[in-house]
């Protein structure tokens, strides 16, 4: 397939290639026919890509004291390569999507093959969406009037959110795309409408849709114009759909409101209010969000969970559809509205002209490749390379952040030989893997799986997904590296057992390791080599100042991240493990306290390891701390000293016989010495951290996690 994104970085807009992306339950995969691109809201994309650094930061000054915070805690480098890999990232653009269904995935119901369809999809030819996120259209709405739903519905939700009735008179400030339809969903809900806008071409379209006008690039007052257009009474309400920095609009949507008059924001403007301008007229504001209820919700729109209908009226699938009901009945005019098409191989010279002529509208992109070109799932990347024997051909099941950011990197410097990377979307397996040096980029697992030349997998994935895949790696005779957690229950630990005995059934065979790679940090490392000549048990503390997360988060999810615990806490416990060179013999765990209207109930912990050699220690797993604390402090108490470790950067010895500190420029957790360990160790054939500890951290992260359940 083919898709558009957006280079954050150098500001190009590129048409790249990529496999096919993974059909997978509760979604559809579609042949895109159409897209539309949205101008105010791409262009703003666009140019904020083609933006400086400094520029950038500006946009965004609430991200500058995040920044700062981690330049503090993790160090100048460290933090410059966050923000570089986040901007090497490339964007895609589009959700404005009109195509035919090519395949439809498990538990898709209301759909079938050769349905025409309207979705959020991105500009793509081929395009996975979720179930909630599509709606059939009728045979009365031709393709090129569907591409405008999606971007209608954003009009339309800020309209249920004013609570229009017939007669009453609205204000639409802005009257871009957006704006345009949100005038005419205005008028079909019977009410009178006044435009405001600096464009007397977007102002002429909005009279032809039946609104009254005012321009102020002309000298018109808009207060004036809007009591004016009230009979002298206020409006009724203001739904601005404008995208500015100043706060004029909802400053002037205020003054011209009668008393208890409703504002609705569904643009970007400045939100610094008077509150005199509210106080006195009672005046309710709101800000809409995108299509409606569901957006932005994972059981809705990933898990494909609807609202009751009888409970939620207006979903962000409902919406789509009535906005087609209306276009089947004429009462939307869009076509009026198409300023601009292309081939969406031309998509660059779309953008060119987005970017420059400030005066479009629609500009709609026509797919016209064969359809088998599209569902390729495997697309080459650097042909005709030649591995070397006796070092590991790596093929990588996952690419998003952390894997791009951190492992990628970690294993190519190590000198691993990259052979296929894979990733659901496809998208970024292509991104990532051209970075990285692999021949080849794919959405097939199986395929990587069976693949002879490979002999190595890693895997990092989404942890519900970890235990099958390590499995059938294994059974496949692979080298498996797998990002933390093993499994996330004692189903998925067994499975992953079994398939390590069978594949060692002759007394050897392939490695595993779990990415726990703070115990391969260089100030680990000394701390070991501190606590290994003392023959006497050990006390520690260890502090996870994990900082808190929305309930929402997939790591949250027991049955997809299996909660924090077993996702992050375990690197903690098997670190515990490490430097206490003893087997694990007993396990307590005590969690705050519920509190209440809160589902998260295993994130503030205190977990208590004790160990065969009689060391014991306390891990303390905390999201409700400051974020200037460190993130991760170790302490170590031992004969009568005391060693103290800080985000993997500061170390310091208090009555350390021969050591007072070890302090580091940069961050480093480990990583790269992981990866180097993990290759060397196939190499050797000495495994770098032994399976029974593996298994046993495994074994008691998850029995941690029943424990705080159950309390």
């Amino acid at each position: 397939m083919k898709q558009i994104l957006q280079d954050m970085t150098k500001g190009e807009t590129i048409v790249a290639e990529a496999p096919a992306p993974h059909l997978s339950k509760n979604s559809l995969l579609i042949t895109t026919s159409v897209s539309l691109i949205s101008a105010g809201t791409e262009r703003m994309l666009v140019d904020f890509g083609k933006a400086s650094y400094i520029k950038k930061a500006r946009q965004h000054p609430d991200k500058i004291k995040m920044v700062l915070e981690k330049v503090v805690n993790d160090g100048l480098m460290t933090t410059v390569d966050a923000i570089n890999s986040k901007l090497r990232q490339p964007l895609p653009l589009g959700y404005c999507n009109v195509g035919l269904v090519d395949k439809i995935g498990e538990n898709v119901t209301g759909f079938k093959v050769g349905d025409r369809v309207v979705s959020n999809g991105p500009h793509a030819d081929l395009v996975k969406v979720s179930q909630n996120l599509c709606a059939l259209i009728p045979d009365s709405v031709d393709n090129d009037t569907a591409s405008f739903v999606v971007v209608a519905s954003i009009g339309l939700q800020g309209i249920r959110l004013a609570e229009t009735t017939i007669g009453e008179s609205f204000v639409v400030t802005g009257v871009g795309l957006i704006g345009l339809l949100t005038v005419q969903l205005l008028k079909a809900h019977g009410c009178r409408v006044l435009a405001i806008d600096y464009d007397e071409n977007k102002l002429a379209l909005a009279r032809k849709f039946g609104a009254s006008t005012c321009n102020p690039g002309t000298g018109e007052d808009p207060i004036a114009a809007g009591m004016a257009f009230s009979h002298g009474r206020g409006v009724d309400g203001v739904i601005i759909t404008a995208s500015t920095k100043s706060n004029e609009p909802v400053t002037q949507a205020a003054r011209m409101c009668r008393k208890r008059g409703r504002i609705i924001l569904v643009g970007v403007t400045g939100l610094e209010l008077n509150r005199a301008d509210f106080y006195e007229k009672e005046l309710s504001f709101q800000v809409s969000c995108s299509y409606g209820p569901g957006r932005y919700d994972p059981a809705y729109e990933d898990k494909g969970q609807d609202y009751p209908l009888p409970f939620v009226r207006w979903t962000e699938k409902r919406n789509f559809e009535a906005v087609l009901d209306l276009m089947s009945n004429g009462l939307l005019d869009v076509k009026s509205l198409i300023s601009d098409r292309f081939l969406f191989e031309k998509a660059p010279d779309a953008y060119a002209k987005l970017t420059k002529d400030k005066s479009g509208l629609g500009i709609l992109l026509d797919y016209t490749s064969d359809i088998s070109s599209r569902t390729i799932r495997k697309v080459p990347l650097k042909p005709n390379v030649t591995f070397k024997k006796n070092i590991p051909v790596i093929g990588f099941i996952g690419a998003g952040n952390y894997a791009s950011r951190i492992l990628l990197p970690a294993f190519k410097t190590a000198g691993a030989q990259l052979h296929t990377i894979a990733s659901l979307d496809g998208i970024n397996s292509v991104i990532h893997g051209e970075r990285a040096g692999f021949i080849e980029a794919s959405t097939d697992t199986a395929d990587i799986l069976a693949n002879s030349e490979i002999n190595t997998i890693a895997i990092v994935t989404r942890h519900d997904s970890h235990a099958n895949l390590v499995s059938q790696a294994l059974q496949a005779n692979k080298h498996v590296f797998v990002e933390k957690p093993l499994a996330i229950d004692f189903k998925g630990l067994k499975q992953v057992e079994d398939a390590y005995k069978s594949s060692h059934a002759s007394g050897s065979g392939p490695h595993l390791i779990v990415g726990f790679n703070r115990r391969f940090s260089p100030q680990v490392q000394k701390m070991k080599a501190l606590l290994e000549p003392l023959n006497e048990p050990k006390s520690f503390i260890m502090t996870m100042n994990a900082g808190a997360i929305s309930a929402n988060h997939w790591t949250q999810d027991n049955s997809v991240g299996g909660g924090r615990i077993i996702g992050e806490a375990c690197h903690f416990i098997d670190l515990m493990r490490y430097l206490a060179g003893s087997k694990i013999v007993n396990v307590q765990a005590r969690r705050m306290s519920d509190t209440p209207g809160v589902d998260i109930t295993e994130d503030k912990a205190s977990i208590i390891l004790g160990f065969a050699d009689g060391s014991f220690g306390t891990l303390l797993y905390l999201a409700n701390g400051s974020s200037n604390f460190p993130k991760e402090r170790i302490e170590v108490f031992a004969a009568g000293g005391v060693l103290q470790l800080d985000n993997f950067r500061k170390l310091r010895g208090f009555g350390w016989k021969g050591f007072k500190k070890m302090n580091l420029w940069k961050q480093d957790k480990g990583q790269n010495a992981c990866a180097v360990a993990f290759l060397k160790g196939i190499e050797r054939g000495m495994p770098a951290i032994s399976s029974f500890e593996i298994f046993e951290v495994a074994k008691v992260s998850i029995e941690v996690a029943a424990i705080l359940r159950n309390q």
